[in-house]
């Protein structure tokens, strides 16, 4: 599994960043892989700018049907991202927000899928 990272920054959680390499038994991939990739990890703040521009950009070396992960900063932490702007972002971008969870003790996590591609 490839797995591409965006977004990330020095307030990003190595623990967090390790664990994911770990699962997929290599190194995430970044935003010059140019090669498809089978899931994003996209590191965002509210800071970053807007939302629906992210997640298209997010997009580019996707393959039909991937996930991307939106990992923001936990509610109540500097920069973070209301649940109701991914809400509507999601959508605008073309994804489904599948999943919200916590991972770490600053960082939460939205599920987004893309649509597959009808060949």
């Amino acid at each position: 599994m490839i797995v591409q990272e965006l977004g990330w920054d020095n307030d990003t959680d190595d623990d967090l960043r390790v664990a994911i390499e770990n699962a997929i038994d290599g190194d995430m991939v970044d935003g010059d892989y140019g090669n498809v990739v089978d899931a994003v990890v996209l590191w965002w703040r509210d800071e970053d700018g807007d939302l629906v521009d992210g997640l298209v950009d997010s997009l580019t070396d996707l393959v039909g049907g991937g996930v991307i992960w939106l990992f923001t900063p936990k509610i109540g932490r500097p920069n973070a991202v209301d649940a109701a702007d991914i809400a509507e972002a999601a959508p605008v971008a073309g994804l489904s927000t599948t999943t919200t969870t916590t991972v770490s003790a600053d960082w939460a996590a939205t599920r987004l899928v893309a649509p597959k591609t009808v060949a």
